[in-house]
């Protein structure tokens, strides 16, 4: 059975002092191009992780709904630190994803998701994002970008610590903007100060560093080795 743990207050450095959940890895798509070099995949996260997704810790879907329409009015939160959401190309996870955006109403949370972008997964991630619950699609070429935004997505791209050496931010080929990360680049900074993963033009696409102990291996995909 799928599971979803929700922490209420994260430690981590990156995300800030605010919830952030975690779902089973069985929802995490064969087509991620990352799935086996995941930075969920090492350190303390991957501990959690593992436990989530062997039942272990969490609760089911349901529960979780309620747990996430309990937040505080106005609670900026990120749904899965680690794992994805449930197919939403397909009606059950279109629904799934549309019964989130409701439990999410009147607070800000967002996401990420790797999942291929098919026609009725373009449809669902808009609907959701239009209605407060921001779904950025994942992608790895700046081409992959600028064509998630020309279907009308939030869009974050990750990149080579070399990529980014060339400026913190720059022009696709589309014409869409490329902001590395502030948290990558301001001290003290994190999600809970920055928060344009929530919230943004459409236009502009955020820019990850490949970190984690699997950054090499990362890199040499990205890079097309």
């Amino acid at each position: 059975m799928l599971k979803f743990h929700l922490t209420a207050l994260s430690s981590n450095k990156k995300t800030g002092p605010i919830p952030v959940s975690t779902s089973s890895a069985q929802l995490c798509p064969a087509t991620c191009t990352l799935k086996d070099v995941c930075y969920a995949k090492s350190g303390p996260l991957a501990i959690h992780w593992r436990k989530v997704s062997s039942g272990e810790r969490g609760v089911n879907w349901p529960d979780f709904l309620v747990q996430i329409n309990q937040l505080p009015h106005g609670q900026f939160w990120r749904h899965n630190q680690a794992g994805d959401i449930y197919k939403p190309g397909s009606l059950i996870g279109a629904r799934a994803l549309e019964d989130l955006t409701a439990a999410n109403r009147g607070r800000k949370g967002y996401t990420y998701t790797h999942h291929e972008l098919t026609p009725r997964t373009i449809q669902a991630l808009k609907v959701a994002t239009a209605n407060g619950f921001t779904v950025n699609a994942s992608t790895e070429t700046e081409t992959a970008a600028d064509s998630a935004v020309a279907h009308g997505l939030r869009t974050v791209l990750v990149v080579t610590a070399a990529a980014a050496k060339r400026g913190w931010h720059w022009l696709t080929a589309g014409g869409n903007k490329v902001i590395v990360c502030p948290a990558d680049r301001f001290k003290g900074m994190n999600c809970n100060k920055c928060r344009l993963c929530q919230s943004r033009p459409q236009n502009i696409i955020i820019a990850f560093i490949a970190h984690s102990s699997s950054k090499a291996k990362v890199e040499q995909l990205l890079s097309g080795g």
